[in-house]
């Protein structure tokens, strides 16, 4: 069934999933006149969006965003939140295709009703996001989704576009991907929020918390002591360091609305969606 420009705007404020795909849908066309159509929803929808909290999580491939995310969108969902997964695939430089798997590696999320969870291909778009991940988080944000994570393909040391989009930046890192000195590299390092070493269960937990605190001495070089980006373990498996980046996102989200800083910032994000 067609959908009129009304009922794409009265879906997705309604928090209609399939409307919410199909907008999504809409949005990533390259077709001239879906492009049209969608640039008039996008505007109306606008004045519902900016009241979630946006956080991009990016790190190497193989660090675990996937299982991070569920670990953290399910401790979310019982805090009462509801939350929406943006995940950017990758695309063959081949034949142009993308998997788009990553539902299936977040089962337990995607099965609950409160999570909206969207791949979308990277396509020729590089710093880790997709061309459209922007728009399609304004559409998550109109249909009532508190909480954005925003999942980057694996990404290198200056793939930082995610930030641009985004309040909050998470780089997630593991043990032994090197010293002190790959924590002073500018780049992806110097952007981040948090910085937190993945996987710190098992055998692997004292090398992660040594590679916290090469990381902790390291940036205090980097920084300057002006914006030090908090630094922790995390574990996907058994849930060790939750709890914490989600209180140290909502103690940043607070303070920056109180002090009006995080207004600014998304003023400022806005221009460059303009550019």
């Amino acid at each position: 069934m067609k959908l009129t420009l009304d009922d794409y705007v009265a879906g997705v404020l309604e928090n209609n999933r399939a409307v919410l795909a199909r907008a999504i849908t809409l949005i990533e066309s390259n077709s001239k006149a879906h492009r049209e159509t969608a640039g008039q929803v996008l505007q109306k929808l606008l004045p519902h969006t900016g009241k979630a909290i946006r956080i991009g999580v990016t790190g190497v491939p193989g660090v675990g965003k996937s299982s991070f995310i569920e670990t953290l969108g399910i401790y979310l969902l019982e805090q009462n939140l509801r939350v929406a997964v943006l995940a950017v695939d990758p695309s063959s430089t081949i034949t142009g295709g993308s998997i788009l798997g990553d539902k299936t590696r977040m089962q337990q999320l995607g099965r609950d009703s409160r999570c909206f969870i969207r791949p979308s291909p990277s396509g020729c778009t590089l710093g880790g996001v997709a061309r459209k991940t922007r728009e399609t988080m304004l559409l998550c944000e109109a249909a009532g989704f508190e909480v954005v994570l925003i999942e980057t393909v694996g990404v290198g040391q200056s793939e930082t576009a995610v930030r641009s989009m985004v309040d909050f930046f998470l780089l997630l890192m593991l043990a032994g991907a090197g010293d002190e000195l790959q924590g002073i590299k500018k780049g992806i390092i110097e952007n981040a929020d948090a910085i937190l070493i993945n996987k710190a269960d098992g055998d692997n937990k004292i090398p992660s918390r040594n590679a916290a605190q090469e990381y902790t001495n390291a940036l205090h070089y980097l920084k300057g002591g002006s914006r030090n980006p908090h630094v922790g373990i995390c574990s996907a498996l058994s849930g060790e360091g939750i709890a914490k980046i989600w209180s140290v996102i909502s103690d940043f989200q607070q303070k920056g609305l109180v002090a009006g800083w995080l207004n600014n910032l998304r003023n400022s994000r806005n221009l460059d969606w303009v550019h």
